[in-house]
């Protein structure tokens, strides 16, 4: 019999942030990278968007290329020590809905994997918090202990895509029965090839992609969580635009 599985996105989906964004925090505390980068470089994307004035998407694409630049060279021990405070003290940071879910869905036996953009070392140690089957991140690629800056993404639906199709084969998973979580367009694929997709707090990029599609927007439950409630949207909920 073929199994159930439960693919999760990380952040935005189970973690209420951004792992890669809290480890380049705690490399900046330890000194291992030094502030003036992120002062030079991206506080000004992040001051507009902060003040919703423009794009987060715009703020994390500069700050993933960023934190890519300052991590070449640096010793994996000096990257491994921050990625373990970051899982001490923040890996609890997480959305009650999807923590709920992962233990209902390993519970129920299904294989639970997380597919994630942030880096490997991190969704690896996030998945063993959470002692899901498996995981997929994006891999940074060291040699002699030391970042090269070379990345092969996943954060893109092209690479989850490709990542699913080893995962079927791995595990012999039944996507019909199986469940996808994700709250942006790299997740939409994803959301596409189960039967059971779920939006977490979708961005409006994905709320409209996944009203425009024929099947998704039958079949997916919008969830979102804000302070101390968490409801369901139908898909063709009205949606203001920013001038309103």
């Amino acid at each position: 019999m073929k199994n159930a599985a439960a693919f999760f996105d990380i952040d935005g989906t189970i973690y209420r942030d951004s792992l890669m964004i809290e480890h380049f925090k705690k490399l900046i505390k330890y000194e291992v990278i030094d502030e003036k980068a992120w002062v030079d470089n991206t506080r000004d994307i992040f001051n507009i968007w902060d003040k919703r004035q423009g794009n987060y998407d715009d703020y994390l694409l500069n700050l993933c290329d960023l934190y890519v630049e300052s991590l070449i060279g640096l010793d994996k021990s000096a990257i491994d020590f921050a990625a373990n405070q970051v899982i001490k003290l923040k890996a609890e940071r997480v959305y009650t809905y999807t923590r709920s879910r992962i233990k209902w869905h390993l519970k129920n036996g299904h294989k639970v994997i997380f597919i994630s953009g942030s880096p490997d070392f991190l969704v690896k140690k996030m998945a063993e918090k959470y002692n899901v089957t498996d995981y997929r991140g994006s891999e940074y690629v060291f040699e002699n202990d030391k970042f090269t800056g070379k990345v092969i993404p996943m954060w893109d639906s092209e690479s989850k895509n490709k990542a699913i199709d080893d995962l079927i084969k791995k595990y012999d998973i039944d996507l019909e029965k199986s469940y996808a979580y994700g709250d942006t367009n790299g997740d939409i694929n994803m959301l596409r090839r189960v039967g059971n997709p779920i939006a977490i707090n979708p961005t409006k990029e994905l709320l409209l992609h996944i009203n425009q599609d024929e099947i998704l927007s039958k079949t997916t439950k919008i969830i979102v969580e804000r302070k101390d409630i968490i409801y369901s949207l139908d898909t063709s909920v009205n949606l203001y635009q920013n001038d309103l």
